[in-house]
């Protein structure tokens, strides 16, 4: 009988910090952005822990596959530059109607089918638009403080031709140093001022609930690019991935549960949770177990630790709700410069779609709203109508 193995655990906690170290400091941003308290960016926090961990376990448990779950991080960067244009009641309201869109997407393979005909060039060039200012907020603060953007570039550099894999983590540990730093340098004490003081910090997370409204603009502005993003960028390349590792798994039934945990945990501040794709193959390959039937115990590891994150979730956010603008512009955009760099070149591979994709990745990048319709929707229409009429024969 196969039993645990050290390779398992460390494969999942490598899933988790890689997730985790990459893009935390930017949920914390937009659920402040969002209107959220500091004690609602706790429960924010907690519940895509919770969300994440009990699906990791669930689904791998039930197909002894290595099924891996994620927040969407293109989907949070998108919400980053949109999601302060809305009441917080009407973002949660926005991803309970993006949970229902998945969740019906997942019932229907020929609808997803039909989604994942959108062209690689476009939906990666939308992607690259959203992440393009974020990356860009890297040199906004050089004027202002020099040493510190030279010490992150420096430390991107070195770290990325020395140590990859722990290139993040790097980063992450840099960040609380130097905001702990700042802090008390300047007599200010790096912890948030949660309404139950100091102790909160070593406390269980309190979930928080938040009424959703729904409106017609946030279901524009909000849900629908976020539900897109989420399917284009995340869960049909986290199938792809599967099938490249040779497990086919039913997803219609994990899609279903994945949306509808998210539409349960959305008034909390489950924004979205999606198939992992990047961290995903962490647990599935060699690396995780020699024997392949044994893998799904990575993704089970990966779970419990997504739980403890969760558990964890007013340590984590004592760590970052004080970090200074610059540093979450630093961390942030070195952190998403990988993903930028892929998105970008899928999106310029095809070279009949590259003047759509260009298109869809200015409009998107610009951050305007009209009618209420974010960039990001008019980005993605503006690419595929250039990519039509460019397609459409002319007449003689």
């Amino acid at each position: 009988m196969s039993k645990w193995k050290l390779s398992h655990i460390s494969a999942g906690l490598t899933a988790v910090t890689v997730g985790y170290s990459s893009s935390v400091v930017i949920i914390i941003d937009v659920a402040r952005k969002a209107g959220a308290s500091d004690d609602m960016v706790i429960s924010w926090l907690f519940a895509l822990g919770l969300g994440m961990g009990i699906t990791c376990i669930l689904f791998s448990w039930l197909s002894k596959l290595p099924v891996v779950t994620a927040w969407s991080t293109p989907g949070a960067a998108f919400l980053l530059t949109s999601i302060g244009d809305y009441r917080l009641s009407e973002a949660i309201g926005a991803f309970v109607i993006c949970a229902m869109l998945s969740l019906v997407t997942a019932q229907s393979r020929s609808l997803l089918k039909q989604i994942s005909r959108i062209p690689p060039s476009i939906s990666s060039s939308l992607v690259a638009g959203i992440l393009l200012p974020i990356c860009l907020a890297i040199f906004t603060d050089v004027k202002e403080a020099p040493h510190l953007v030279a010490l992150f570039i420096s430390a991107y550099l070195i770290g990325s031709r020395l140590f990859p894999r722990y290139l993040m983590l790097l980063l992450l540990v840099m960040s609380v140093g130097i905001s702990l730093f700042m802090g008390s340098a300047s007599g200010v004490v790096a912890l948030p001022s949660t309404s139950s003081g100091l102790s909160s910090i070593f406390t269980l997370p309190e979930p928080i609930w938040v009424t959703p409204t729904f409106s017609l603009s946030a279901t524009i502005g909000l849900a629908f690019p976020l539900f897109v993003i989420t399917t284009l960028s995340q869960n049909l390349p986290a199938i792809a991935i599967h099938h490249a590792h040779g497990y086919t798994p039913d997803h219609k039934p994990i899609l279903s549960g994945i949306a509808i945990v998210q539409a349960l945990l959305a008034p909390f501040g489950g924004f979205t949770f999606n198939l992992a794709a990047i961290t995903a193959a962490l647990c599935m390959g060699e690396q995780a177990d020699s024997e392949k039937s044994q893998r799904y115990r990575a993704a089970i590891a990966a779970g419990v630790a997504y739980l403890f994150m969760g558990l964890l979730a007013s340590v984590v956010v004592a760590l970052f709700v004080s970090m200074p603008s610059i540093i979450i512009h630093l961390l942030a955009g070195l952190a998403l410069l990988a993903t930028l760099q892929g998105a970008i070149v899928r999106a310029m591979e095809v070279e009949h779609h590259r003047a759509p994709a260009l298109l869809t990745m200015l409009c998107t990048a610009s951050g305007f709203s009209l009618f209420s319709m974010t960039s990001a929707v008019w980005g993605l229409g503006l690419g595929l109508l250039l990519l039509y009429v460019q397609k459409k024969p002319a007449s003689a």
